[in-house]
């Protein structure tokens, strides 16, 4: 039987102390902090107190990150449960493949139905939502063909080097 959290050709994985260095990597890549809203860098020590803290139950932390594995078992990107809300059955969602050598090649398609089977048959959940800038075509994309429709836009709501840019709310209804 198939795990919720395999699907094509990724498997999702809790986050393990051995992810330290490319965790860091990830997050201290400048060129993603406009995109995951990041203001500073995180150290080594931050990061590895976040793995400590990952074992928790999503019920306590409301948030849950998953390690993106394709079929070599190379870890090649992060998606991210956020915002968690056990009442009204729903989370953001958030998702990163690194490697631009990764990228296109449909993972992650693969991780967000995979995080789709998980939240729905292990979780309970009604919907999912994601929120993406307006410039951010790829996003934009992968999102809606994977179901999810557009369901407002927040006006000038990001600041940015260049101005301010929209953000489109994006949402999935499961069940």
């Amino acid at each position: 039987m198939n795990s919720p959290l395999q699907f094509g050709n990724i498997t999702l994985r809790p986050l393990e102390p051995e992810d330290i260095d490319i965790l860091y990597q990830w997050e201290n890549d400048m060129e993603l902090w406009e995109i995951s809203n990041t203001r500073s860098p995180f150290s080594k020590y931050i990061l590895s107190e976040y793995i400590k803290n990952s074992f928790k139950d999503i019920y306590e932390t409301k948030q849950l990150r998953f390690i993106i594995e394709n079929d070599k078992n190379d870890p090649v990107g992060a998606i991210d449960l956020f915002d968690f809300d056990p009442y009204h059955l729903r989370a953001g969602v958030g998702i990163l493949v690194h490697s631009l050598k990764e990228r296109n090649r449909g993972i992650a398609s693969d991780a967000l139905v995979a995080l789709t089977n998980y939240v729905t048959e292990v979780l309970g959940l009604k919907q999912l939502y994601a929120n993406i800038a307006e410039d951010n075509i790829v996003s934009i994309i992968l999102f809606e063909k994977a179901g999810f429709e557009k369901a407002g836009v927040k006006k000038s709501w990001l600041k940015t080097p260049s101005g301010w840019k929209d953000e489109i709310l994006y949402q999935k209804i499961l069940r």
